[in-house]
């Protein structure tokens, strides 16, 4: 319906996109200060294809509940589904102490019902379910918490993520999700899980092998991914690919300031403009693991604020090929749209380049 028998069409071989016009042509009549005025001319046919794109658009999500309202949003599927939000709200009440009081399977199913109600809402899209990543001042407030929970200076850097599952203190918490996973992948297989805040390889080991035990094993349709957050998974990221992960996905939030050594909470710090995701030093770890995720056909991902709030930060991840962005439900139209535009400039810039040699 968008072509018709005759038309003159562009292909881009490279990335899979299919444009109207000879643009080539066009591009080479304008070289080489000109081509940028093609823009508007290519983005109106462009406007009718921003279902297709070559980088996925995928949602952000912390309440089941909400997937309803978001149903008619143009998202590829659940990029980061938190899981903090039920165990805040549908159950409220420290793991520790539901295991203790012995009521473990009233964990689990919660936490299975909650995920399969999203993972039935989208099927057959993937929803990738980020494995608890509450901080030990978060654990504390629910019922029960106090008596399970350290008393920490910093918690954003404490016990959190893979320390905590593989801890022994946690270890069948842990293990309590894992079930949970499993018991909603026999209905949903559109089901991933992510694991956040990983520091070492040998904690990723040990989950990973925690995992396999409760029936958690890779597979055609069941990817694990790994988030990046701290330097020395960006420094490691090769090993960590190695050890068996189907992806990862930049927490730019948690990454930008452990790599500035700056509060992302500081509301100073914010002002005097040090948390800037734009920092040449993240935007050089973030180019290396996409590169790596690349050379070793792994899917790349970002979940964290920026792909939101600055679009020439979108460009660039979409110029490093990333292959898929993961943002708050509000920003999901707007980011398609920048996702777009990006790529038909990386397009057309390509172009350029090749006939200017």
């Amino acid at each position: 319906s968008i072509l018709k028998d005759g038309d003159v069409i562009t292909i881009d071989a490279n990335e899979g996109f299919v444009y109207k016009g000879d643009i080539l042509s066009s591009i080479k009549a304008k070289m080489p200060k000109e081509a940028s005025i093609l823009m508007p001319e290519i983005m109106k046919f462009s406007d009718v294809e921003l279902k297709h794109l070559n980088t996925k658009i995928y949602m952000n999500l912390g309440e089941p509940d909400k997937i309803n309202d978001y149903a008619k949003l143009s998202f590829d599927g659940i990029g980061l589904m938190r899981l903090e939000f039920i165990i805040a709200s549908y159950i409220g009440e420290h793991p520790n102490h539901l295991i203790e009081t012995g009521r473990s399977q009233e964990y689990s199913d919660k936490l299975a019902e909650g995920i399969s109600l999203v993972a039935s809402k989208i099927m057959p899209k993937p929803i990738v379910v980020r494995f608890s990543d509450f901080k030990s001042n978060e654990y504390s407030g629910l019922k029960g918490g106090d008596k399970y929970e350290p008393k920490e200076e910093n918690p954003m850097i404490g016990w959190r993520g893979i320390a905590r599952y593989i801890s022994p203190e946690f270890e069948q918490a842990f293990r309590l999700e894992c079930r949970a996973i499993h018991k909603a992948r026999e209905k949903y297989s559109n089901i991933w899980v992510m694991l956040p805040m990983a520091r070492t390889l040998w904690e990723v080991r040990r989950a990973l092998f925690i995992m396999e035990e409760e029936g958690l094993r890779r597979s055609d349709s069941f990817k694990i991914w790994l988030m990046v957050e701290v330097p020395s998974t960006v420094m490691l990221i090769n090993d960590f690919l190695n050890l068996g992960i189907d992806g990862i996905s930049i927490g730019s939030n948690d990454l930008t300031q452990m790599i500035l050594g700056v509060d992302r909470d500081s509301e100073k710090m914010g002002k005097l403009g040090y948390f800037d995701e734009r920092n040449p030093a993240v935007l050089k770890a973030i180019s290396h693991v996409i590169k790596a995720c690349k050379e070793k056909g792994v899917t790349s991902s970002c979940c964290g604020q920026a792909p939101s709030v600055y679009p020439e930060f979108v460009e660039f991840l979409v110029r490093c090929g990333i292959t898929s962005v993961s943002v708050n439900p509000d920003a999901v139209e707007n980011t398609r749209n920048l996702v777009a535009k990006a790529e038909i400039k990386n397009f057309v810039s390509r172009i350029s380049q090749e006939e200017s040699i």
